[in-house]
């Protein structure tokens, strides 16, 4: 079984990205085929910085690599390194009918937010369809918000197959991830664009300084607290296993832990879990990054390839 997942390049990690992306996706590796794709065609819908751009998508691969990430369980590379995904994005944008995409939510919500409204960002799920279908994925581990993108990719397919023949594009299956909500430190869901995140390798004060910042009731040291209303304990609960959160929760629940102390302990929580793909990521080197990359890249590049012949043959374009 062939296993896709993507990333878009978009600035420094924190704790919601590890546990709602990196360490699923990582824990994917070596049970079956896995491809991870950085996304950076995609993210030109909404970033024009060049240098900016190529910042991100470089440091998202060491972020990768010191999460744990091992190139010879699975597949890391850029998705812009594959000319075949924009070729097979045009083909499938002629198959492709305007009210499938006039469906789509998410265009919706980003004009609704603010982005701009271009071409790209409305035939965003044509190149995501292009993404999966080109590498004959059987699955795609997604978050309930991108079921509808895979829905795309399958109604893709199927037209497809049904004008040009029969098995020439794999229609995918979604894979619902129950990955972890992760509260922000205001307790909305932590996102860079709240500006509510803990960040996962920048320097301690750093770290310190948003922990120290979430955001508490009003009682007092010695008061019963509720763990299921705190963030901070919300927060800290995703470090331990369940022996360490009933022992947490017990502490919260009898009185006499007061929030600075409770940040004080989640902060060394943090370092504890962390420190060893922190120091990981704090030796890696470019060049080793971008050779992780490059092979990367080139066994994706095989496998598109493949489903390319097949697809041009069935177009008429060979």
């Amino acid at each position: 079984m062939r296993i896709l997942t993507g990333i878009q390049p978009s600035g420094a990690p924190h704790l919601g990205n590890y546990f709602g992306y990196f360490k699923q996706n990582i824990e994917l590796l070596g049970a079956e085929e896995n491809l991870l794709m950085i996304a950076d065609l995609h993210a030109l819908t909404t970033m024009h910085d060049p240098d900016q751009l190529r910042e991100f998508r470089q440091e998202l691969s060491k972020d990768f690599l010191a999460c744990g990430f091992d190139p010879s369980r699975g597949t890391l590379f850029f998705q812009s390194y594959i000319p075949e995904h924009a070729e097979l994005a045009w083909i499938l944008s002629c198959v492709t009918p305007m009210g499938l995409l006039e469906r789509a939510v998410s265009f919706k919500d980003k004009v609704q937010q603010g982005l701009e409204a271009n071409v790209g960002l409305f035939s965003y799920p044509v190149l995501q369809a292009a993404d999966i279908l080109i590498y004959d994925a059987d699955v795609v581990p997604i978050g309930k918000d991108q079921k509808q993108h895979v829905e795309i990719a399958r109604d893709i397919a199927i037209k497809f197959n049904n004008r040009y023949g029969k098995n020439i594009l794999v229609a995918p299956e979604p894979r619902i991830s129950e990955a972890a909500v992760v509260p922000g430190i205001d307790g909305k869901k932590m996102s860079k664009s709240y500006g509510n995140t803990i960040p996962l390798f920048a320097d301690e004060k750093a770290v310190k300084k948003a922990i120290m910042g979430i955001v508490t009731d009003s009682k007092g040291v010695e008061e019963p607290k509720d763990p299921k209303e705190c963030i901070v304990y919300q927060i800290h609960s995703l470090l331990l296993d369940e022996s360490g959160k009933k022992e947490l929760a017990k502490k919260y629940q009898a009185g006499g832990l007061g929030y600075g102390d409770a940040k004080k302990m989640l902060f060394e929580a943090f370092m504890d879990y962390f420190r060893p793909m922190r120091e990981r990521r704090a030796l890696l080197k470019d060049a080793e990054v971008i050779a992780v990359i490059t092979e990367g890249s080139k066994r994706a590049k095989n496998i598109a390839e493949q489903t390319m012949e097949r697809v041009r043959q069935a177009v008429g374009l060979r």
